[in-house]
């Protein structure tokens, strides 16, 4: 993606680092509590952003709590339908 690193699950990228960022793919409640820390939209090109992917502020020194919404995007990614090809 982008030429950064990404994980994908079930045809789905859940997340990622871009740049000095690291994103999550969230349920809608996730997201909000992520946003409400500091998150913000994760935007490849300035004004462009990735719907449904959200940057994690200050993911560098928390890595416990980082490997927790890493679960919780793979968790809510399996829960979507397969992509198809």
């Amino acid at each position: 993606m982008f030429g950064a690193v990404a994980a994908f699950a079930n045809g789905y990228m859940f997340m990622g680092l871009f740049a000095s960022d690291l994103f999550v793919r969230l349920n809608d409640a996730d997201d909000a509590a992520v946003r409400g820390a500091g998150g913000a939209d994760l935007e490849p090109m300035p004004g462009k952003a990735m719907k449904g992917y959200v940057t994690v502020p200050g993911w560098r020194s928390k890595p416990d709590e980082i490997r927790a919404w890493g679960e919780k995007s793979l968790e809510y990614t399996m829960s979507l339908p397969p992509k198809t090809k």
